[in-house]
């Protein structure tokens, strides 16, 4: 009996699998994007610019809402609290009893009878839970209505007890809630500065690198001694000119406006750069040839092409914003009290003999360098991202 052959599909042919579907699917996406895709695309490879958004929006965040993450009001002192170092959070008692509820042990002041040094004891028989959303001391947030909802708290008089997670200053006050709350001035000093000088630097640099000829030769000897001026001299001349019996908000005002007008000259130097390159593209002769105005070139088709140049930029000046009044607020230059920003924090923790007994007075210092770092990063990212070259 003959067994019938088995059918067999043909042979494919040699190119069956060059240029398949899903590469030519690619390529189209790449070929049809817009510059803010290929941005996207090229940024979201940076891993540490992804970490350093996540960094820069929790601190924009505490600096919103920083009356509703403080546990207690920054004025707010009591003797007990003096130079107190971190509270310890604990789930297990002293004897090993597991508690749900994370919890404080009270402390006390105890003073060595030889050196007459004070420090604090812990009290294990004093246990203070910790709650979120608990009530406190009242607040007004942002000025507008009052509550004293907080983030979390123990249910105690600030006077009796406290939970300080980064310790007391030299009067008792919270430096955990000082820190949030010079978080907001800290982060808009920087935002208000970078925006003063990103218009100055701009409209300038603009019209340095579109017009050319005498513009752009006195708008860059202007840029070049405003350069050649030390920093820190500069700074404290214009910040002796602010009166000392102006409120903390002129005095803001005031140190911002000093900062923005040192910071603009790097912002017109990149914007000049960038208007040097595009204004003798083919497309900014074209629409000078269709009868476009200088104004219409200017805003309408050479801005829109620098603006991820600018963008990248921006994230770059706001660092060098918050160190400026950083530094000038240390040297007693910028904000004074009873303004709360990092810079005063650290101006106020005092010599190397109360940092070698008091170390946590310069958490704000660490705090400064986290969030200038995640600054630097993101705009590392931003820059290499707005590259036309990069892959």
């Amino acid at each position: 009996m003959a067994t019938t052959q088995e059918q067999k599909p043909p042979p494919e042919p040699p190119h069956a699998h060059v240029n398949e579907p899903e590469e030519w699917v690619q390529e189209d996406k790449l070929f049809l994007a817009s510059q803010w895709q290929l941005m996207w695309w090229r940024f979201r490879k940076h891993k540490l610019a992804l970490v350093a958004i996540g960094v820069i929006t929790l601190f924009y965040t505490i600096g919103i809402f920083c009356e509703f993450i403080a546990p207690y009001d920054p004025e707010s002192y009591a003797a007990r609290h003096m130079s107190k170092p971190p509270d310890k959070i604990h789930f297990f008692d002293a004897e090993g009893r597991f508690h749900l509820r994370p919890f404080i042990y009270g402390t006390k002041r105890a003073r060595d009878p030889e050196t007459w040094r004070e420090w604090h004891v812990v009290e294990t028989d004093r246990i203070y839970p910790i709650y979120l959303f608990v009530r406190g001391q009242p607040y007004k947030f942002w000025g507008l209505f009052e509550t004293d909802i907080h983030l979390f708290g123990i249910k105690v008089d600030y006077k009796e007890a406290a939970i300080l997670l980064i310790g007391g200053d030299g009067i008792g006050r919270d430096m955990f809630s000082r820190l949030m709350y010079g978080a907001r001035v800290s982060g808009s000093v920087g935002l208000v500065g970078v925006f003063v000088s990103l218009v100055i630097g701009v409209i300038l640099g603009g019209i340095s690198g579109y017009y050319l000829g005498i513009v752009d030769m006195f708008i860059q000897r202007f840029i070049e001694f405003l350069i050649s001026i030390p920093t820190i001299p500069l700074w404290m001349a214009l910040a002796a000119a602010v009166p000392s019996h102006w409120s903390p908000v002129k005095t803001y005002f005031a140190v911002t406006i000093i900062i923005s007008l040192i910071g603009w000259t790097g912002m017109a130097r990149v914007v000049r750069g960038r208007f040097l390159a595009l204004r003798e593209e083919d497309f900014v002769i074209a629409a000078r040839l269709a009868g476009s105005s200088e104004m219409r070139i200017i805003l309408h088709h050479i801005a829109p092409s620098v603006l991820s140049y600018i963008i990248a930029s921006v994230t770059l000046s706001i660092p060098q914003m918050i160190l400026s009044e950083t530094s000038l607020s240390y040297l007693g230059l910028g904000l004074r009290p009873p303004a709360i920003s990092w810079g005063i924090l650290l101006g106020q923790a005092g010599g190397f003999s109360a940092l070698s007994i008091s170390p946590w007075y310069l958490m704000p210092a660490f705090a400064v360098v986290i969030v200038v770092l995640a600054f630097n990063f993101l705009g590392d990212g931003l820059r290499d991202a707005a590259d036309p070259y990069g892959r």
